[in-house]
């Protein structure tokens, strides 16, 4: 549980500075790192990431991807 906790908040603070880079048109994140990030434990924190921060929410990837990714930890839960 604590590892679950931490990876989900990095996740979400990934995500935000991601989304602060990307008004910027600094260098961002590459999206692998954040899916890979969310598939291994971090999908709630990049769920919440894309809702509060509006962030990736209009690609493809990550509108499959994450909720399947949270369904699947939700099982296993």
């Amino acid at each position: 549980m604590p590892y679950l906790i931490i990876i989900n908040t990095i996740e979400f603070i990934l995500m935000g500075i991601d989304k602060i880079l990307a008004i910027k048109h600094k260098y961002r994140i590459p999206e692998i790192i954040l899916l890979d990030i969310s598939i291994f434990g971090g999908c709630f924190g990049c769920m919440l990431g894309m809702l509060i921060f509006h962030h990736k929410i209009r690609k493809q990837k990550f509108l499959i991807i994450i909720p399947i990714t949270i369904i699947i930890y939700l099982l296993i839960i």
